[in-house]
Formats: structure tokens, sequence, C-alpha cells
């Protein structure tokens, strides 16, 4: 039986070890997912929100195999909600502290990998920004290794397209 499958099963059954585990094993994943959707300053309490959901609801989970993909769909959700109750406000606190070039460029393309379709957005934030390999993003987000590639090629075309037409 798989390791993975085996750290599941145990927080299913009450092990707060193993949910440690698990909250070590898919917090960058957790974490590049809403980062790929909502405002930075939101990010962190939105991490924390999905592991405590999904500990929650851990033993609704039927097959533990599925838990990546489950996770990832639950962050999805959460991210969604969030940005569904933030709609109204304008996001001005990170344009206005900015004074450092460098973190404006990475705000910039943030904001314009935030600007493409979610399945581009979410896949190229976990590989440019968490740093996650092809297969690593595969395995904790439920897609196949196929689905990635095919999401970080047509996504980085579409981001470097719309960089290239970066006003000056």
């Amino acid at each position: 039986m798989d390791e993975g499958i085996r750290v599941v099963e145990a927080a299913q059954r009450g092990d707060r070890s193993a949910f440690g585990d698990l909250y070590a094993r898919y917090r960058r994943t957790v974490r590049g997912i809403i980062m790929s959707r909502v405002p930075l300053i939101e990010v962190d309490d939105l991490v924390q929100e999905v592991f405590l959901s999904a500990m929650q609801r851990l033993t609704s989970l039927r097959d533990p195999a599925a838990f990546p993909a489950w996770l990832a769909t639950i962050a999805r959700n959460h991210a969604t909600d969030r940005l569904r109750r933030l709609m109204p406000t304008a996001e001005l606190n990170e344009d206005l502290a900015l004074a450092d070039a460098d973190r404006t460029e990475a705000l910039f393309i943030l904001s314009a990998i935030r600007n493409l379709p979610p399945a581009y957005g979410e896949t190229l934030t976990l590989r440019l920004i968490e740093g996650m390999t092809g297969p690593e993003i595969a395995a904790r987000t439920g897609l196949t290794e196929g689905s990635v590639r095919v999401n970080l090629h047509r996504g980085m075309k579409l981001l470097r397209d719309r960089l290239e037409r970066k006003p000056a």
C-alpha cells in the first residue's frame, strides 16, 4: 500500500500527527492554488481554512487515494467563495504600498497569471511560484502528467504573449 494512502487513513482515524504530515506535504499545493485566484493578503488565512475544512470532513472521503484531488477541490472552492465575498472591494493595499521595482514586477506577473484561464494560472503558480515539478503538480492536484504538461506549455505561451504587451 502506498505511504500516502496510509497517512490519509491514519488521519481519518484521528491521528493528528498524520494530518500534520498531510499538511506538510500539501501546504504548497493548496497555497499555489489559492494564490492563483485571490489577493496575496488573503492567501495564508485561506490555506488554514482549507486544511481546517479538510480535517473536519476527512472521514467523508471514501477513497484515501483521492485525497490530493479532493484537497485541491476544497482549495479551489474556498478560493472561489472568498473571491466572491471580496468582489465589491478593490485590491489597493498591495499597489499603494509598492516602492520596490522587483516587487512591482512580481505583482504584475502574478496579476497576469491570475488573468489566465484557471487551469493554466493554477498550474503556472504551482510551477513558477511554489517551485513544483510537473509530476509533483500532477500527484498533488489529481491531474494527469500529460494535462500538467499541456497546461504549463499553453499557459506559458499565453503568459509570454500577455507580458510582451505589457504597458511601458
